[in-house]
């Protein structure tokens, strides 16, 4: 296409391996060029812009000194891999990212032996490097081979337990490794806490500023045989302006903070340290998210997740919307409910913009928490604000929660502390794909004692389990709902607390019943209308909880039609699971009900527009008539089976 940006050293690279046919003065055209292609490309596609941008000329200095494939450069969280993806034999799919059978937004095995560990959720990177490290020294094989392994992970991503623990491990096996921490001040929201604060100072202090200046600039002036002695003088300074490194202290060889934009830094240390490294090195680099592409930079969040977009204006090409979104339906409701009560408060962990946080946040800043990419220490945070009388929501995305289960079984459940779990993100979620799925949180907490689990059927019903929410006092309560917009219902100016373990009836009808739970209750009430045409008319119920099940309606529905149908937005072993056996331990199916339960297929559903996610999982208006009509025994409308 014409449009497309002119890049005549990048059309020279077909795999990795071909960047070491450049000059450095060429490597930094190819930067550029790759640069271009990136913003071409997620214009067309949307993505993960800011993140890409930030590491163009990191991505080509590792390509360039590394051996990739048989080299593992190992991207944490995957956010900034689509320039990775350009260069190594992807380029000419790029624009398929994200996208029904077309690149995934992240790292991922099954797509190339170029991706030697699949990743989208944070933290995981240096782990993954120990181990191939360990593999390559015990002898090991794997496709492409085993070299270096290198782990790239952002400020954000380090602050998280598990990189300590790794770098803990690390240091202590001394295996030759690379951590290239890549510190552009933020994750997806500007990044929180001490650590956060000590790299800042690694670099910005001013003595150190100051001290570095003044070297560079004494060194230049001396004899060249005096210019090793100053360069050891200069970094005795900066060693007593900085006072020292965590990273040594960890077991970690330390260097930095070098310009992550800047060729001349960059590839003469990657030399260095490929050439003369023999146990972990971490090198400290400095990158801008969203760098070169002006739109990105002035962004709050540097571009880190765009639709569609103007290349030369930036404006995102979004679908108007009809509906309020039901994140910002729950960041609302709770900030009334936060008006009424001072004891209500709000925890995400990075995730302010993405659960509508920040706008709880600006209004009361004293009781909302960001604890960074810290699953598992945000739950047991909000564990202890609940023992100390408050009232916690417990915010995250059902993708992200589950790192922290252990602390909601450990911290939360046995102690039965009334800690609010709002579960963004739940069930499918479109071109994340299925490392962002949320489909298992119903099964994961309804088995465990003690816990309350709703599921908004729709907007409205989110404002009201917020209400109810912050009235339960009695152990742990927990509420999912979806990405995007609600259905279009009018929404309540106030929750009012629904009571527990209590579902509704929706349509009364015959022959077959229909209990839904959660969103997919407009695609049975779709179904239902399409059925009617056709002389059926199924009974339609909300069931509202997974737990407590509301006992009496479940049978009651059982008693009173020939056959019941459950449908959720969540793996087998969820509310389905546990209907069946409140049917199974009272005796149901000894008189022949007929019982079906949809749910989630037993596979990970790949990227693709959420209805045809949804299409793959059998779980649209037509499936469910589909399933109405099989469980009949009605093979086509005026033929019934034998």
């Amino acid at each position: 296409m014409s449009d497309r940006p002119i890049t005549p050293l990048l059309d020279r690279v077909q795999r990795p391996r071909d960047l070491k046919q450049f000059s450095d003065a060429e490597l930094v055209q190819v930067a550029q060029e790759l640069r271009s292609e990136t913003i071409s490309a997620v214009s067309e596609t949307g993505g993960h812009l800011g993140a890409g941008l930030g590491v163009v000329e990191l991505t080509v200095a590792l390509h360039a000194i590394f051996n990739t494939p048989k080299d593992k450069i190992i991207w944490d969280v995957g956010h900034q891999c689509y320039p990775h993806k350009i260069l190594t034999e992807r380029r000419d799919r790029i624009r398929t990212l994200r996208m029904k059978d077309g690149l995934s937004g992240f790292t991922k095995r099954s797509e190339s032996v170029y991706d030697p560990f699949g990743a989208a959720h944070s933290s995981t990177s240096i782990s993954a490097a120990l181990g191939f490290s360990v593999a390559r020294d015990l002898g090991g094989e794997c496709p492409g081979g085993l070299g270096d392994a290198i782990a790239v992970i952002g400020d954000g991503s380090i602050s998280a337990g598990m990189a300590f623990e790794a770098m803990n491990n690390a240091g202590h096996l001394k295996k030759r490794m690379f951590v290239i921490l890549n510190d552009n001040e933020m994750s997806i929201a500007p990044p929180v806490g001490a650590l956060s604060s000590y790299l800042s100072r690694l670099y910005a202090e001013e003595p150190f500023q100051e001290l570095k200046s003044a070297a560079k600039g004494a060194v230049s002036f001396l004899p060249e045989p005096f210019r090793e002695g100053a360069k050891r003088a200069k970094d005795m300074l900066k060693g007593m302006a900085v006072g020292g490194t965590l990273f040594e202290q960890l077991g970690f060889s330390y260097l930095g903070p070098i310009d992550g934009h800047d060729m001349d830094q960059l590839l003469p240390v990657l030399r260095t340290v490929h050439a003369r490294a023999t146990g972990p090195v971490l090198i400290h680099v400095l990158t801008k998210k969203g760098k070169g592409y002006a739109p990105a930079e002035r962004a709050r969040d540097k571009g880190h997740a765009t639709a569609k977009f103007d290349v030369l204006t930036g404006e995102q090409k979004k679908s108007p919307s009809n509906a309020p979104s039901y994140t910002k339906v729950f960041a609302e409701s709770l900030l009334k409910e936060a008006a009424a009560d001072d004891k209500v408060c709000a925890i995400t962990a990075a995730m302010p913009d993405g659960t509508g946080l920040n706008l709880f946040a600006e209004r009361y800043p004293s009781r909302c928490f960001d604890v960074a990419i810290a699953e598992q220490h945000g739950v047991t945070f909000s564990a202890a604000l609940a023992a100390g009388g408050m009232k916690p929501f417990c915010t995250m995305y059902s993708t992200f929660l589950q790192r922290g289960y252990d602390q909601v079984v450990h911290d939360v459940a046995i102690q039965r502390l009334p800690v609010r779990f709002a579960i963004d993100r739940a069930g499918l979620v479109g071109a994340d794909g299925a490392t962002h799925a949320g489909a298992f949180d119903i099964a994961y907490l309804s088995n465990l004692p003690g816990f309350t689990v709703m599921a908004a059927a729709d907007e409205a019903e989110l404002v009201h389990m917020v209400a109810t929410a912050v009235a339960h006092d009695d152990g742990p309560i927990a509420f999912r709902f979806p990405r995007g917009e609600g259905v279009g219902v009018d929404i309540p100016e106030k929750g009012v607390p629904l009571e527990i373990g209590k579902g509704r009836m929706i349509r009364e009808g015959k022959g077959v019943a229909i209990l839904s739970f959660g969103t997919r209750l407009k695609e049975v009430e779709d179904a239902c209308d399409a059925l009617a045409a056709k002389g059926i008319t199924p009974t339609i119920a909300d069931a509202r909880f997974s737990k407590p099940l509301d006992r009496d309606l479940i049978l009651k529905l059982a008693e009173e039609h020939e056959a019941l149908i459950t449908i959720e937005e969540g793996a087998v072993g969820g509310f389905g699971s546990h209907v069946a056996q409140l049917l199974a331990e009272e005796g149901v199916f000894d008189t022949g009900l007929k019982y079906r339960s949809m749910v989630l297929p037993d596979i990970f559903v790949d990227q693709s527009d959420p209805r045809d996610m949804y299409s793959v999982a059998a779980l649209n208006a037509e499936d469910i008539e589909a399933k109405v009509l099989s469980v009949l025994g009605i093979a086509q409308i005026g033929h019934k089976s034998a």
